[in-house]
């Protein structure tokens, strides 16, 4: 028994044959256990190809710790099995945090083999192979692949599957059909039957389901074809296969026309498990038009009617997972022989299902995912992009936001922009569906990076809601909501915070004060105010925020409480209260790791946040522990530029430079720097904060008149953007003083240092930590200067309120204790 088994489907109780190709796969995947070469089963759709791979990982399971089943017909299918895996890893990530850093980390523990060496993944029916090779581990495991496509020749070892050889063929038969057939007669029927695996599944079922005897069976089968088939058969299928197929359905029409009726809407489905409670009872506001609604009503006849097709082999029936899988050849056979007009029909007949299965669902709520997540195979293939009904356009965009939610930017993007496309071409640009699926690729564009783009796209998509859908319309609120956040990646602190106090005046109007919808107003500003220095209107207002997302039947999402929790975490810390702010961070990481799991980019956004909490409180290696691990989880989430990757190399910085790795620091800011121009631009307020990191680092290093040149600079951009008397510029301010008095301006340093330390006490208070840095480093200098009767007197009155704040072993207290400088540095927060 493996220590982790994934999804492998039910072995077939009549597989038979076909040793001497899975001889050749184990020989060949246990050949050599330095370099594994990954191996594809290759053949035409019917040859059993995925049989084989599912007899090997039941047959060989005992030689694997691991052993994952991925279907590899969709490239977000791919991604999200990967992910999956992370849990049963026991690595630090889970299916739903997001999944392409949930999918790298996977990759890189099977390829150092750790926890686990000996894993197994079979990628089937892997046809792109583009796709599919990039996420291929090499190391000490097996890559198992089942394909169609010939393009893999070229890329692994490949397995030809072809049919079967006769005395496979019959012994097939005999054991399908172990009362109702003689060898001879299964001779004939393998040899009409072309050998081909499917193709005797189904007339091996339909033999014991009817008793049919094999020359009526062969006589169909030759002189009835055409009528069964039409005038022509699809041209890429075997024409054993669409016989064998035809006759079992024409004998099932017979016996159960509901059977019939459930399996031509099932192959409208994608090839992926259908859950069998889609199957269930549809709601009354769904019902209507349905063309199963009242089978789906009935258990009389839905329960008789799947069994019915298990036992025609014409669908496998999981009763573990409660799932029904109908063979992709099957399903495009049942397509092809329907006209256009019902084709369509059961088209909506598939959508109707799928969005009636989470109609009741938020798609934020993360306790829905695994049930979206079910339906995400079914998506594409069904063809939802084309339906114009609303009830199904609300359902796609519903799953727009689940992947988004739970971390899957890109299939997010790729899907909603889908939709824009194909809605925009049949409805026009003033669709409201149209509008809102922009408001979502706006969000998803934003999360990805591409700030510039999400404030274009939201300046124009909000100009013409106002138009169309008018100023109070839901869709219209949601998006000026959204919209504040683009403001403040541009640095626009202050239209920010006069965008959100309307946006939340709409909202309370509209929705109610504590509305989920309003809360989320409320939490963005919150965030303003705390951007423009005022921390005590920040915290009263983050404080009534999580108290009321907090509370049950709120409807808030784990990713808003969370958002919500990480702001008061930081709002106090901003404060200077260091303990109170690492209790709350460590309260919220915890949430959103049970929630979310840890490297959700929420979680990270909070775990970034903690470090810095655990930096300021002077834990200072356990604050550089989680930072290393964050940024190193946001570059495999968004790469080295997105902004959670630059905050986070800034919060690492920072740890390094507290625990004495100055070096290192300084060669991951010149890294870093430069990006920051990139992604805000050159007269961003972040862009400055930057630059006074890397000055600080500079400095400690040796470089003074770089440090200083950047300093000076740095200081003039933020009393442009935010005035001096703000916690940002502020924190330039000592820095640059320092610079000064590194250089010997001993003087100029205490001017600056003195007319700081005035501000400081304006904007923060006397007994803030950065109050009291800013009079300790004025001690140093006024004793450089001979002043000491004043110096000792502030230091005096500076060491005790420093000590009544942090306590007597604080390493700042130590520092200003021993009258030496003091540094202090910029964290960029999540907007």
């Amino acid at each position: 028994m493996p220590s982790i088994w994934g999804k492998v489907p039910q072995q077939n109780k009549n597989f038979t044959g076909r040793e001497d190709l899975l001889d050749k796969l184990h020989s060949g995947l246990r050949s050599d256990v330095t370099a594994v070469v990954p191996h594809a089963l290759h053949g035409l759709g019917g040859v059993g190809k995925t049989q084989l791979a599912i007899e090997y990982a039941h047959r060989f399971r005992h030689e694997y710790d691991v052993v994952w089943w991925i279907p590899a017909d969709q490239s977000v299918l791919v991604k999200s099995s990967l992910a999956g895996l992370a849990r049963e890893l026991n690595l630090p990530i889970a299916a739903s945090a997001g999944v392409d850093e949930a999918v790298d980390a996977v990759l890189d523990a099977l390829r150092r083999g750790e926890p686990y060496k000996r894993w197994l993944l079979i990628f089937d029916n892997a046809n792109e192979p583009e796709d599919v090779n990039a996420v291929i581990p090499r190391g000490s495991g097996h890559v198992l692949l089942t394909s169609r496509d010939q393009g893999w020749q070229s890329v692994v070892d490949t397995i030809v599957v072809d049919v079967f050889r006769r005395e496979e063929s019959v012994a097939f038969l005999m054991k399908r059909v172990p009362r109702g057939i003689t060898e001879p007669d299964a001779h004939r029927l393998a040899e009409a039957l072309g050998d081909l695996p499917l193709a005797l599944e189904h007339a091996g079922a339909l033999q014991v389901e009817t008793g049919m005897p094999v020359d009526q069976y062969l006589r169909l089968l030759e002189n009835e074809t055409t009528r069964l088939l039409g005038t022509s058969k699809p041209s890429d299928y075997p024409m054993s296969m669409t016989a064998a197929w035809a006759l079992s359905v024409s004998q099932l029409m017979e016996r159960s026309p509901d059977a019939v009726e459930l399996l031509r809407c099932c192959a409208f489905f994608g090839p992926e498990p259908i859950p069998r409670d889609l199957l269930d009872r549809l709601p009354e506001d769904f019902a209507g038009g349905s063309r199963l609604a009242g089978m789906l009503g009935d258990p009389i006849r839905m329960i008789p009617a799947i069994r019915e097709l298990g036992r025609y082999a014409l669908v496998r029936i999981d009763s573990e997972t409660r799932t029904i899988t109908v063979h992709r050849l099957v399903q495009a056979l049942l397509r092809d022989e329907l006209p256009e007009p019902e084709r369509a029909a059961f088209r909506r007949e598939v959508h109707t299902l799928l969005a009636a299965a989470v109609a009741e669902e938020n798609p934020d709520d993360n306790a829905a995912w695994p049930r979206y997540q079910a339906l995400l195979g079914h998506i594409s293939p069904s063809r939802v992009v084309q339906s114009a009904d609303p009830r199904i356009r609300h359902f796609a965009l519903n799953v727009v936001r689940y992947l988004y939610s739970s971390g899957d930017f890109r299939s997010a993007r790729q899907l909603v922009e889908q939709f824009i496309e194909r809605w925009q071409a049949v409805s026009g640009d003033d669709d409201q569906y149209v509008l809102s699926a922009q408001r979502h690729q706006a969000i998803v564009i934003r999360e990805l990076g591409e700030i510039q783009e999400s404030y274009e796209l939201n300046q124009r998509t909000a100009a013409r809601m106002r138009q169309v859908l008018g100023e109070d319309h839901e869709e219209t609120l949601l998006l000026i909501n959204s919209h504040g956040a683009d403001l403040r990646f541009r640095g626009e602190f202050a239209l920010a915070f006069e965008h959100d106090q309307d946006s939340l005046r709409r909202h309370q109007a509209k929705f109610g004060p504590t509305h989920r919808r309003t809360l989320r107003a409320m939490n963005n500003l919150a965030l303003d105010y705390l951007l423009l220095g005022d921390y005590a209107k920040a915290r009263e207002l983050q404080a009534e925020t999580f108290m009321y997302q907090r509370q049950a039947g709120s409807g808030s999402s784990a990713q808003n409480v969370l958002s919500s929790w990480n702001g008061l975490a930081r709002i106090v810390r901003l404060n200077g209260d260091y303990r109170r702010a690492c209790d709350i961070g460590e309260d919220a990481f915890e949430y959103g790791v049970e929630q979310l799991n840890s490297e959700h980019p929420w979680t990270l956004r909070v775990a970034k946040d903690l470090s810095i909490a655990r930096r300021r409180n002077g834990q200072l290696e356990e604050a550089l522990d989680l930072a290393d691990h964050t940024f190193d989880a946001q570059k495999r989430n968004g790469g080295v530029s997105h902004p959670d990757t630059l905050a986070a190399a800034l919060c690492l910085a920072n740890a390094q430079r507290a625990a004495g790795q100055v070096t290192e620091a300084l060669e991951l800011l010149e890294d870093m720097t430069p990006r920051y121009p990139q992604m805000y631009g050159d007269d961003h307020p972040f862009k400055y904060g930057c630059d006074t990191n890397l000055a600080l680092l500079l400095r400690v290093n040796g470089q003074l008149e770089r440090a200083l040149e950047i300093d000076r600079r740095a200081l003039r951009g933020l009393d442009g953007r935010l005035t001096r008397e703000h916690h940002y510029t502020l924190t330039c301010a000592i820095n640059l003083a320092s610079d000064l008095a590194a250089l010997g301006d001993t003087e100029e340093a205490r001017e600056l240092g003195a007319s700081t330390l005035e501000s400081l006490r304006n904007v923060l208070g006397a007994d803030h930590p950065l109050t009291l840095a800013g009079a300790a480093n004025l001690v140093v200098d006024l004793l450089a200067l001979g002043r000491e009767e004043e110096a000792h007197r502030l230091q005096a009155d500076t060491l005790t309120r420093y000590e009544r704040q942090l306590g007597t072993d604080h390493p700042d207290v130590k520092v200003a204790r021993e009258a030496r400088r003091l540094d202090f540095d910029f964290d960029p927060p999540v907007l």
